[in-house]
């Protein structure tokens, strides 16, 4: 599949962080996009809601629930690609909520999948996470890492992982694993690392609450990964196989923290708030990608530095109304 121009596209996830991101790549790219969205009563379309009118009027939207098998398939119907980004993700939330995660990730991949074969849609990407390879045994870490479970969310998307693996090798389900680092940028979950740093500051906190500083992750601008879908659903030579989207590079927590403390409060300091404190043998302490493979494959290539991505991350933030969604006094799990 050379190009994408005028395919019909599903985005499962597509009114989260990386799903929204991925939207506008796609219409940008001259496809006809249907986005999945979590159904709720609130007729909230997450992160689409804040786009501008003229984008979202080229936008289907289908409201359901990847873990129901109906609503799926009746979204599936005369796709030609789904993107499948749909999922559970924060680690926290999914040491006391586990099933949640077993029924949203796998179950939930599994309904994709199945849709996906007996529809004959021509492609599919199913999202991973660098999670999966839990701290690294090797640097950089290519595909053939191996995986280890190192929290419930990591299991979830490990079998979500084999599940999509299994049609393709069972069924010649035209198939990639899209496994992105440490993605962050505009519109992040409040519970992630960066927008827990910059909402506290830009709030005016001068003690920085985290947990442990000294993890090492590989840092990955959003519209940087969004782009790396994009080249992967281009390339025929990554059916059936997965594929890291990662900078290659690494920075601990601590220096990470202290690069955005530097650019918005040089008076703050941070303090270890032990509720934040992953269990020792849960925590991953090294993540570090290879990209050789997607630069194999594909025309991808990093277009942003950590400390452009960082900026235009800022920048979004310092927005009153972009910020006024995050509740940085609280400790989101």
């Amino acid at each position: 599949m050379s190009d994408l121009i005028n395919k019909r596209v599903l985005i499962t996830g597509a009114d989260g962080f990386i799903g929204s991101h991925l939207v506008e790549e796609l219409l940008n790219e001259g496809c006809k996009v249907k986005a999945f969205v979590y159904y709720n009563s609130f007729n909230s379309w997450g992160w689409l809601d804040t786009l501008p009118k003229n984008i979202l009027t080229q936008i289907e939207i289908f409201a359901g629930d990847v873990r129901d098998p109906n609503g799926v398939r009746e979204a599936v119907k005369g796709v030609d690609v789904i993107f499948h980004l749909a999922a559970l993700i924060a680690i926290p939330f999914s040491y006391h909520s586990p099933d949640s995660y077993i029924d949203t990730n796998v179950k939930g991949t599994l309904n994709i999948v199945q849709a996906a074969k007996d529809l004959g849609v021509e492609r599919v990407l199913v999202t991973s996470t660098s999670e999966v390879y839990g701290t690294a045994q090797y640097i950089p870490i290519d595909e053939n890492h191996a995986r280890q479970p190192q929290s419930p969310y990591s299991a979830s998307k490990i079998g979500a992982d084999c599940i999509a693996e299994s049609f393709y090798k069972s069924f010649n389900l035209p198939l990639t694993i899209v496994r992105p680092f440490n993605t962050y940028g505009p519109r992040q979950s409040a519970r992630a690392v960066i927008p827990t740093i910059i909402t506290q500051l830009l709030n005016g906190s001068e003690e920085i609450k985290l947990g442990d500083i000294i993890p090492t992750r590989d840092l990955l601008f959003v519209k940087d990964t969004a782009k790396g879908f994009v080249e992967i659903a281009k390339s025929d030579t990554l059916i059936g196989q997965d594929c890291n989207i990662a900078t290659q590079s690494e920075i601990s927590i601590g220096d990470l923290a202290q690069e955005l403390i530097n650019q918005i409060n040089p008076k703050a300091k941070i303090v270890t708030d032990e509720q934040r404190m992953r269990p020792e043998n849960s925590e991953v302490f090294r993540l570090y990608g290879s990209n050789q493979k997607i630069q194999e494959h594909t025309n991808w290539k990093q277009s942003y530095s950590l400390s452009e991505g960082l900026a235009e991350t800022i920048k979004w933030f310092r927005d009153t109304e972009n910020l006024g969604k995050y509740k940085a006094d609280i400790y989101n799990i």
